[in-house]
């Protein structure tokens, strides 16, 4: 491994998020899409999400952690473990399902929320860990600040400013807002997999000066053998971007509707759990 030399990352590849109407309460587009497990290991999927009051009803997770980031809308959740809360513009819940939980999300009465919902996949000694809920409020996270770039840290670190989230897989997450013709460079361990998605504006992105904008998740190119990396952010227009970035689990992957496990007999006893009335 390369200890000394920091490698300032390229970007792999763009690509727009095309979105659906699934109901006449519901559009939704997948930032990442399922199913290709080693490219994006830890992350599973992402979904970008406008959805009123009664979209989602009551459902299961197990496996797996969902990292919701409020753009838009007052979201109410409610859950069988610890009760519910609420969530503004610009505040993250970062839920560990682990060995079950059951759950809604709802927008408050007559809102229409806009989200960003990633899951995070559990490693298999950790697939069975107790659920917990981190409501992280953005008022209340570490914000590392300089000259025309603002940048909220969820989770891990940016440039020693460190978030104390709790992560059973080594996860940074950042919302960076950053003004026209300003740079900011983010830090990475060079194992991290990760990605930018662009929520408003545009810029130039990594090592290659690559062109992204509103609507477009950019994936980072691996940085294999170093031990440390950074990627390179300028905003053409002022511009709003999420950064997650994190440690691969390296495992083998089986994913059927809310659960993720590591083997089809996994998936068949989660069904079976949830069945028994297991999750409450």
């Amino acid at each position: 491994m390369n200890n000394e030399t920091v490698m300032s990352r390229g970007i792999q590849n763009v690509r727009d998020v095309v979105y659906q109407e699934n109901s006449p309460t519901h559009k939704a587009g997948l930032v990442i899409k399922p199913g290709n497990w080693e490219e994006e290991d830890p992350f599973l999927l992402m979904a970008e999400d406008f959805f009123q009051r009664g979209t989602f009803g009551m459902h299961p997770h197990r496996g797996i952690e969902t990292v919701t980031y409020i753009i838009d809308g007052k979201l109410e959740h409610r859950d069988n473990k610890t009760g519910g809360g609420e969530l503004n513009p610009g505040d993250v819940q970062w839920m560990t399902a682990g060995k079950g939980i059951i759950h809604t999300e709802d927008p408050a009465e007559g809102q229409t929320v806009h989200s960003l919902q990633l899951w995070v996949n559990l490693p298999s000694d950790k697939k069975m860990t107790e659920p917990r809920y981190q409501n992280m409020l953005a008022k209340n996270m570490p914000l590392r600040q300089e000259e025309g770039a603002t940048i909220r840290v969820f989770s891990g670190s940016s440039k020693g400013v460190a978030a104390d989230t709790k992560n059973h897989v080594p996860v940074t997450m950042l919302e960076m807002v950053v003004e026209p013709g300003k740079t900011v460079t983010q830090d990475l361990p060079g194992s991290y997999n990760g990605f930018l998605y662009i929520v408003e504006g545009k810029g130039t992105f990594g090592s290659g000066n690559t062109e992204g904008k509103k609507g477009q998740v950019l994936w980072l190119e691996r940085a294999t053998g170093f031990e440390k990396s950074e990627v390179m952010i300028h905003a053409t227009d002022k511009m709003r971007v999420l950064l997650y970035a994190g440690q691969p689990i390296e495992e083998k992957v089986v994913a059927r509707g809310p659960f993720v496990m590591n083997s089809e007999e996994e998936i068949v006893q989660a069904y079976k759990d949830y069945r028994d009335g297991k999750f409450e």
